[in-house]
């Protein structure tokens, strides 16, 4: 693999005008903040053109030597430590623009004064400067880039300012800070801290600690409680102490104690607690933090080469955020999607995740002793004594992950995390000495070095010496006076993108993987391009949709062109770069090349887009050339590949021939089908007919589950029917309803897409249900076995059948499946009750037409499977007319319990069926109404008829003797009525009596 390629990311270069040597600086925006060295105690401004132009805005005096400073892009503050009297303050610079506007007006105050009511409107034309006492001195600071918010470190403690906006009135707003949180940690000595959205990252000289604030909203009563609790840790693993714990008083030597790692949960084992204090004044919103360790690294002296022990230590520690890819609707709202952590030793750097998950990125091994790092988005920038070095980074791979579920599939792609790092470019100057970045600028401060460099490297006998001069006072600006303080432009991206692009070419026929992996950090550099929360407003902003489509492309005939185990890439690569397939075709195939190979890649792609539904055609020599490449490199595929809609145009002759050598090899009925279907194209009726009677029936039907395009195609989203499937409807319906059966039950087809597959099939209206429809529902009640599936499936032919009967509609074509047929076949049709076959023959109904959808629908009612109540809806309009609605209405009555419902019906309408219905019915816990409610009713109606009813006295007599059977004989005389004839009821009276007499 290349480790480096000699690129171009950084273009021109400007001189900084500064009147004095820089001591520090810092920039964010579009300014730039020098402080100069001890001699003079200001600040300039200077205000940064697009093209790395500084023009001045004016200066300002500090109290003392500024010893480290910081801006924040959220409320546009600059925030010092300054030195004075050997003392250190904590200064923060508010409303500084009105120093350039020519305003010399300031205003100090210290932190806490209620500056509400001495505030004026007046006052807003000055700068005000935060006097930030602190109980111990500052040593370093760090600005949150997401909300403002301030993070000072000191000796066993950290101290977080909140960054507060006070409304004076409608027309003016000022920041405040507020003392919000202290973090006391014992014996610890902050380097650097970093501080993003809660999380905070300390380093010493060889350790590194990562903290997450986490938010935990508290009732007022436990607010002061929980404020002073402390961590509890658990006890440290071995070799893992902290770090004041193995500090012997030694005069010449140390003990280098082991290094650790410790991600996640684990990382609590480092014994450093920290106890919080919250000092925030404000009770409106009582809020409660607890820590959650995220990392600890404990690193030992480097004892290589390139450096003395003393010098190894750790630096240019950063805390990265990445915010979600923006939209135009939201460009505003930047919402944090993805947090990195950079830290550095002097030859190598490590960059972590530590947003979502915690885990190691990258590692940096630099080529030589390196003074400062700084991290973007894009790139890791890297100073050593004579180079500016550009490394590239994975952020926007591990946040692109962080954003897309989709990635890593076969929608999307994206070049993985542990992409092998390189140097883009190592750029000579004389004497690096400080780096910052901001936007496409790098700031560069270099100074020319006196030293005798072979002097400087030469090895000390003091290797192990226990302390040496941290820090070796360099010679003052008077005595050396050959710095410069440097800006420069890094190229556009797009500019960058285009160079890589032309460079991988030269690796395409000689590396594989070289061509592969500079494209992907070609691909990764437009893609952080596109996250930057500045995107919609770049005026690169179509070109790098552009490219990033390109780069995608690109990779994608990468992987379908290369023998590389990632050939499955080529897929999501190509769908992201939103090329058809005939564009990647033309891309890929060669005219007249009869000895192209093609490699896995390729193949997989073209796969995976002609079985997919698409509205994509290909012209006639493309799909006859695809033919033609799976015969050769996949025959297996060919039954597939003449399926997918987007072969329409394929020559089915040469399909033929081609499906006919491949048969000789590897018979089955998948092919037998496929020529089926190619047989019904060409019009040749005798070969289709040869092919199908090749195998049984059953065999055919489960072979579409493999098929299922040859049936039903997809357009526009819309299930269609293929010739295959018209011309079954045609000759072999009963082939069609079973195979679409096979394919409901194998999840190739659902419910309603077989619906709109059988009305276009039938070529009728949405409100019409075809016949062949009901067929399907019926044949599949007989396999289904889902419960909400079957009893839609019962409502939907009770429906049918209902509007059938109720409209007089006879079906456009004979039924597949007699009621005799479904009753043997599936258990939700059952036996017809005799009852119900009494009250039928003695009714009107004389339309023999529907008698079969009459007899369906009563054996689908007198079975356990429907659910009755849910069934009433649809039944409704045959439950008030003739013999139909009688039957239908009494057996709805039975199934919900209703007996004596069902009984007075009978008896007013059809008395014939009444004593029939109780014999079948009135079993078991429901034997009670023969005597409570059928005999009451009888006598009561064979009453009021005077005896002329025949079928009341007949039902009466056979009610009579069987509750004589059933009762005891003063339970049986106590309901026999008192207006009775004796001579009626004296038989039922003897029986029951005898009965009584012989148990």
């Amino acid at each position: 693999m290349v480790q480096l390629y000699n690129l171009h990311p950084f273009g021109s270069q400007r001189v900084v005008p500064c009147t004095q040597e820089p001591a520090h600086f810092c920039c964010s925006r579009d300014v730039l903040f020098v402080a100069s060295t001890a001699t003079s105690c200001r600040v300039e401004v200077f205000a940064v053109g697009d093209q790395g132009r500084c023009d001045p805005l004016g200066s300002f005096a500090t109290l003392g030597p500024v010893l480290r400073m910081a801006h924040s892009q959220a409320g546009d503050y600059l925030v010092t430590i300054e030195e004075k009297s050997k003392a250190t303050f904590l200064r923060a610079y508010l409303n500084w623009r009105c120093m350039s506007a020519g305003s010399s007006r300031v205003c100090v105050r210290m932190l806490g004064h209620k500056i509400e009511e001495s505030y004026s409107e007046t006052l807003k034309e000055q700068m005000s400067i935060v006097e930030m006492p602190l109980s111990d001195p500052p040593l370093c600071m760090s600005c949150c880039p997401v909300n403002g918010d301030l993070l000072v470190g000191c000796k066993n403690k950290l101290v977080m300012f909140r960054l507060k906006y006070l409304v004076i009135n409608p027309n003016l707003t000022v920041l405040d800070f507020e003392r919000s949180l202290i973090l006391h940690t014992d014996n610890l000595i902050p380097a650097e801290v970093a501080f993003c959205a809660r999380h905070i990252a300390i380093t010493t000289e060889l350790d590194v600690l990562i903290l997450k604030l986490e938010l935990v909203q508290q009732s007022a009563e436990r607010t002061e409680q929980c404020a002073h609790t402390a961590s509890t840790l658990e006890k440290p693993v071995d070799g893992c102490s902290s770090t004041h714990t193995l500090q012997p008083e030694l005069d010449e030597f140390i003990v280098c104690q082991k290094p650790v790692e410790l991600l996640g949960e684990e990382s609590k084992l480092c014994e450093i607690p920290v106890t919080l204090e919250s000092t925030e004044l404000s009770t409106e919103d009582t809020k409660c933090f607890q820590v959650q360790y995220l990392i600890f690294r404990r690193f030992t002296p480097d004892q290589s080469p390139f450096g003395f022990c003393e010098e190894t230590k750790l630096h240019s520690l950063q805390l990265l955020p990445v915010y979600r890819t923006a939209h135009e609707e939201t460009e505003n709202k930047r919402e944090l999607l993805s947090l990195f952590c950079f830290f550095s030793l002097p030859h190598v750097g490590y960059l972590y995740s530590v947003g979502k998950s915690v885990e190691l990125i990258s590692t940096y091994q630099y080529s030589e002793k390196s003074e400062q790092a700084v991290l973007t988005p894009q790139f890791l920038h890297i100073i050593t004594s004579e180079n500016l070095q550009c490394f590239t980074v994975r952020c926007s791979a591990a946040a692109a992950r962080d954003e897309d579920p989709y990635i890593d599939t076969t929608m999307k792609a994206c070049p993985p995390v542990a992409l092998d790092v390189c140097t883009l470019r190592m750029q000579l100057f004389i004497g690096p000495r400080a780096i910052c970045h901001f936007k496409n600028h790098i700031l560069l401060l270099t100074k020319a070095e006196t030293e005798d460099i072979t002097e400087r490297r030469k090895p000390t006998r003091r290797m192990l010496s226990r302390k040496a001069d941290r820090t070796k006072s360099r010679t003052n600006s008077e005595s050396e006076p050959g710095w410069n303080l440097y800006i420069i432009n890094t190229v556009s991206t797009i500019q960058l993108y285009r160079e890589m692009v032309d460079y991988s070419r030269t690796y395409e026929t000689v590396k594989t993987e070289s061509c592969i992996h500079l494209l992907s950090e070609a691909h990764l550099l437009v893609r952080a391009a596109i996250m930057d929360p500045c995107f919609f407003k770049s005026d690169e902003k179509e070109e790098l949709l552009t490219a990033f489509r390109e780069s995608c492309a690109l990779l994608g005939d990468c992987y379908s062109r290369f023998d590389t185990k990632d050939y499955h890439l080529a897929l999501p690569y190509y769908r992201m770069a939103g090329l058809s397939m005939t564009e990647v075709l033309e891309r890929l195939v060669s005219e007249g090349d009869e000895m192209q190979t093609y490699e896995r890649g390729f193949i997989f792609y073209l796969t995976h887009s002609l079985n997919e539904d698409s509205d994509e055609e290909l012209s006639k020599e493309l799909a006859n050339k695809v033919l033609q490449i799976f015969y050769l490199a996949d025959p297996v595929q060919l039954p597939h590949i003449l399926c997918s809609t987007c072969m329409r145009n394929v020559c089915p002759l040469m399909a033929v021939k081609y499906l006919q050598k491949v048969e000789k090899t590897m018979p089955s009925v998948v092919l037998t089908l496929t020529k089926a279907f190619m047989a019904l194209k060409i019009g040749d009726l005798m070969m289709y007919e040869r092919e199908m009677d090749s195998y049984k029936e059953t065999t055919l039907a489960c072979g579409f589950i493999a098929l299922p395009k040859l049936l039903l195609q997809q357009k526009e989203g819309i299930v269609m029917p293929t010739e295959f499937a018209v011309h079954l409807k045609e000759r072999q319906p009963g082939l069609l309803v079973a195979a679409t059966v096979t394919l409901h039950e194998n999840g190739k087809i659902e419910l309603e897409e077989a619906d709109t597959f059988f009305k276009m099939l039938c070529s009728n209206s949405e409100n019409i249900v075809p016949q062949l429809l009901v067929d399907f529902w019926e044949a599949l009640l007989v396999v289904c076995s889902r419960e909400e599936i079957l009893q839609e499936l019962l409502l939907r032919v009770t429906s049918q059948y209902v509007w059938r009967i109720s409209k007089k509609q006879l079906p456009e074509t004979k039924p597949l499946k007699t009621t005799e047929d479904l009753v043997n076949s599936c258990n939700h049709f059952g036996l017809i009750f005799p009852w119900v076959t009494s009250i039928m023959s003695v009714g009107s109904w004389s339309n023999n037409d529907y008698c079969e959808d009459v007899s369906k629908l009563q054996s689908l009612l007198c079975s356990q499977s429907i659910n009755t109540a849910s069934a009433l809806p649809v039944l409704e309009p045959l439950t008030e007319a003739s013999s139909i609605g009688l039957t239908i209405r009494v057996l709805c009555n039975t199934r919900l319990g209703e007996y004596e419902e069902a009984i007075d019906q009978l008896l007013k309408r059809c008395p014939d069926a009444a004593v029939l219905y109780a014999q079948h019915e009135l079993k078991e816990d429901n034997r009670a109404v023969w005597w409570n409610k059928l005999l009451p009713e009888l006598c009561k109606r064979t009453r009021l008829t005077q005896n002329d009813c025949p079928v009341l006295i007949s039902s009466l007599k056979e009610t009579l003797s069987v509750v004589a059977m059933e009762l005891e004989l003063q339970d049986f005389l106590s309901l026999l009525p008192e207006d009775g004839t004796a001579a009626f009821f004296l038989p039922h009276l003897l029986h029951c009596s005898q009965r009584k007499l012989l148990s």
